[in-house]
């Protein structure tokens, strides 16, 4: 082995080793029952009601499909469902069930009552997908062996269980899959009030001396996402105590996020590289979110679904059937003044790919 496998082996093993420690932190922060979980009350309060209501028959609740921007409590809650059962839960995910054998073995493994986790359940293969139709509303799947004429098609049955599926794009989903869950939640953004709370909580957790008006710096950069603001949390923790006296405070939280690039909205180097990108270099568009991507030398993917929600969300991005457009706090934002109202075909000549 060679210098430079070695210094690869012991990269992709500190990284398994960082991923690792994150994902323990993270299980730490989770909270383990609904009355734990902060923010999302109608979701909270209709949830309730649902599991209420299947413990008191005794029987697996309705399937559940939890729907939203990444951050915002749908693993989370996948665990507390389990938890509020008294119920194991598999956990797994579209892309991993690429074929219908992955998600027979899966669910010839289930016990009854079990609880079946499946993130991104938008991006499993269509095989799998019409093999999950028929273990949701009868609790059995036809396992094909063989090929061609010879093929015989053998049904197993499946022990009575609850699938919960997570999804950020629920208009990715097809009708057949959706219309087969009991029960569907759409998790929205935080208000900066609830995320004061999570950080708060958080803080408690991780033994951090959290300042009120710390918490309300970190918690109105957050973007509207728990995920997010503990993250800042962590990343502020480090500050405090190499460059502080180890509090959390309005100050300390500001010049710690100064030094992570994350400006007074929540903007990161990514979001404000993309509104550069957009005001100086295409006079602020319309322009193609491709186009916009090679342009901050990201993946389309990257910038359609990290950057934009949050910019429109923002005010700072607005899409067009023409393209991405600058909005005026969009210009302001990066210190420049919004150009005088212009026409769409004044706008962006010659920039626009899907």
């Amino acid at each position: 082995m060679n210098d430079h496998d070695v210094e690869g082996s012991l990269q992709r093993a500190l990284d398994a080793t960082v991923e690792d420690g994150e994902s323990d932190l993270e299980n730490r922060l989770r909270p383990a029952r609904l009355g734990e979980f902060i923010g999302q009350p109608r979701v909270r309060e209709q949830l309730d009601l649902v599991l209420q209501g299947a413990l008191r028959r005794g029987r697996p609740p309705d399937h559940v499909l939890l729907s939203g921007p990444p951050g915002l409590g749908k693993t989370s809650l996948a665990m507390i469902i389990g938890h509020e059962l008294g119920s194991a839960v598999r956990i797994t995910s579209g892309p991993a069930l690429e074929r219908a054998g992955d998600l027979a073995a899966m669910l010839s493994n289930l016990l009854e009552g079990d609880v079946l986790f499946i993130d991104e359940i938008h991006r499993m293969a269509r095989p799998a997908e019409e093999m999950l139709y028929l273990a949701m509303e009868d609790f059995r799947v036809d396992v094909v062996v063989g090929k061609g004429p010879g093929a015989t098609s053998i049904p197993l049955d499946v022990a009575p269980f609850t699938l919960v599926g997570a999804t950020t794009r629920a208009g990715a989903l097809t009708g057949p899959l959706r219309d087969r869950f009991g029960f569907t939640a759409h998790m929205e953004f935080y208000e900066p009030s609830d995320l004061e709370q999570v950080l708060t909580r958080s803080a408690r957790i991780l033994e951090v001396d959290l300042r009120p008006d710390g918490a309300r710096e970190i918690a109105g950069r957050s973007r509207g996402t728990p995920r997010i603001a503990n993250r800042l949390l962590r990343r502020v923790r480090d500050y405090a105590e190499v460059r502080a006296d180890g509090a959390v405070t309005r100050e300390v939280a500001r010049s710690a996020l100064a030094v992570y690039d994350v400006d007074e909205l929540g903007l990161d180097r990514l979001d404000r590289a993309v509104l550069g990108a957009l005001v100086r270099s295409f006079g602020g568009g319309p322009v193609g979110v491709s186009t916009l991507a090679v342009a901050v030398g990201e993946e389309p993917g990257t910038v359609e679904e990290v950057c934009e929600p949050y910019l429109v969300r923002a005010g700072m991005l607005a899409r067009t059937p023409r393209g991405r457009v600058a909005t005026p706090a969009a210009w302001r934002h990066l210190g420049q003044e919004p150009p005088a109202d212009r026409s769409d075909d004044d706008r962006g000549q010659g920039t626009l790919f899907a």
